[in-house]
């Protein structure tokens, strides 16, 4: 059994453990009026998780100051990283979280793929050799000036007052597409690395745990970027395939390098991404290409209880899901 199967599965115990096996029962709480009782019950358990990574972290510091943390889109990623480090920090460690999208390569040096374009989401595009000198700055104690992207110059900066030193008890978490991939960090001691891999998996009963996944980040991004970044559902179905092109080649073949494998899914996540994503995608019109994979999304979602405003209001402001609906306060 994989790493992925056993998160699956132990997520699926928990599932049946509370009563939930499958979307029906899902759809009998919140006609009960317990929809804000599993709110509050599925946020505790995602802190207890957090905990629990954040215990194992803490008991292989001292060899492994760097945590990478990797998954596919709409994961959590960010949410995630920044409460472990939070978990990490009440442990009495010195978390300090770092993007590894400030070590692309400048633009003029990033590859191009098969057809001319510049290839972003390869790993040849990641500055790998400064990276690597830089870890094992810190390792060997010294401090580093950290770079900056600057996505609209398209090329890293350096800010003196910038820096990092790692001290007794610190901590350096990564978060990107290729933290899991060995290639990303040649030169650094494996054995100083702890990997956390973090997904949004299904598992009720009834539903293709493959197909629901997938679509239930799809749901997410849809939410996410139409409300930050303006991107409407159609264009995020059509930019979709590239998307899973990319994690398919960059992601998957390394989530079982991960020391850690982390569910982000919530239980109560499918209603609250029907309440903002449904709207959106009934904009897609007949003749788009999107009305397709549209059509489908609703389809599933009509097997779904949208939450009420009410409930949506005792989501937390530190939720994981709050990164994709908004309102989210992590500080």
């Amino acid at each position: 059994m994989t790493k992925i199967e056993k998160a699956i599965e132990a997520y699926s115990t928990w599932c049946d453990t509370i009563g939930i096996r499958t979307l029906e029962d899902l759809k009998e709480i919140q006609a009960s009026g317990r929809a804000t009782g599993l709110i509050t019950l599925c946020e505790a358990k995602q802190e207890r998780e957090y905990a629990s990574i954040a215990d194992r972290i803490f008991f292989n510091s001292k060899e492994r100051p760097f945590v990478m943390m990797s998954g596919p889109s709409s994961s959590g990623k960010t949410s995630s990283s920044i409460r472990i480090a939070a978990q990490c920090a009440v442990l009495g460690r010195i978390p300090h979280v770092i993007e590894l999208d400030n070590y692309f390569l400048d633009r003029d040096e990033t590859p191009v793929d098969e057809n001319g374009n510049k290839d972003y989401e390869s790993i040849g595009a990641m500055d790998v050799e400064l990276l690597n000198s830089q870890l094992n700055d810190l390792l060997s104690g010294k401090e580093i000036v950290m770079p900056k992207f600057d996505f609209v110059k398209g090329q890293k900066t350096f800010d003196p007052a910038n820096t990092l030193k790692l001290e007794p008890g610190g901590l350096v978490f990564m978060e990107g597409i290729h933290a899991l991939n060995p290639a990303l960090t040649p030169a650094v001691d494996r054995n100083r690395i702890f990997n956390v891999y973090i997904s949004a998996m299904s598992a009720l009963e009834g539903v293709d745990v493959h197909n629901s996944t997938t679509d239930k980040r799809l749901l997410r991004r849809i939410v996410r970027d139409n409300r930050l970044r303006g991107i409407t559902a159609e264009e995020n179905i059509l930019r979709w395939p590239s998307v899973r092109e990319g994690e398919i080649k960059n992601i998957f073949p390394y989530e079982e390098n991960a020391d850690v494998v982390f569910n982000s899914s919530m239980l109560y996540d499918l209603p609250l991404l029907k309440y903002y994503a449904e709207p959106l995608l009934y904009e897609i019109g007949d003749n788009s290409p999107a009305h397709e994979k549209a059509a489908n999304l609703l389809t599933f979602l009509e097997r779904i209880t949208a939450l009420t405003p009410s409930e949506i209001a005792i989501i937390p402001p530190h939720s994981i899901m709050r990164e994709f609906i908004g309102g989210q306060r992590l500080y």
